[in-house]
């Protein structure tokens, strides 16, 4: 079996590039800075390091994510490892590469959260601004003199 799910932080704007041909196919690339296990260090100080994973994703999922994700968001990505190479025209070396195809995508912060915090990685705040007339829930309130037959629910 071959499945992996991560969630991390995009450390770049996906690039999304079109495929030659006549059925030419989106394609984007991305990589997600993603926390591993804190260890402590020999002085007996917790620390915290990232891998840093290339991902590739193709067709809808690519246009939703050239849509969507941005830099600094944290999301959830589930999909396949694919290994492969290639011979370097510069220095003619063979070069090996690994890439998770993303198959599934979601957002893991809310809204506000994104935007709010878009570029503080390590700094994650759940702000939620919401108006007066708003619940804490995220549901307006409703107005004072709305009859019930006017809302479109039971």
């Amino acid at each position: 079996m071959n499945k992996v799910i991560l969630m991390g932080r995009l450390t770049r704007d996906p690039k999304v590039t079109y495929s030659q041909g006549e059925n030419s196919i989106p394609v984007a690339r991305f990589s997600l800075a993603v926390d591993r296990r804190m260890k402590r260090d020999p002085n007996g100080e917790d620390t915290q390091t990232a891998d840093f994973i290339n991902c590739v994703a193709f067709q809808k999922n690519a246009e939703f994510i050239e849509k969507y994700f941005k830099q600094g968001m944290r999301v959830l990505i589930s999909g396949r490892i694919q290994t492969g190479s290639y011979t370097n025209r510069e220095t003619g070396q063979k070069v090996y590469t690994t890439d998770v195809v993303v198959e599934e995508q979601e957002f893991a912060d809310s809204k506000n959260v994104t935007v709010n915090d878009n570029n503080n990685f390590g700094n994650v705040q759940s702000s939620t601004h919401l108006e007066p007339t708003e619940a804490k829930e995220g549901f307006m309130k409703i107005p004072d003199g709305v009859e019930d037959d006017g809302l479109p629910f039971n």
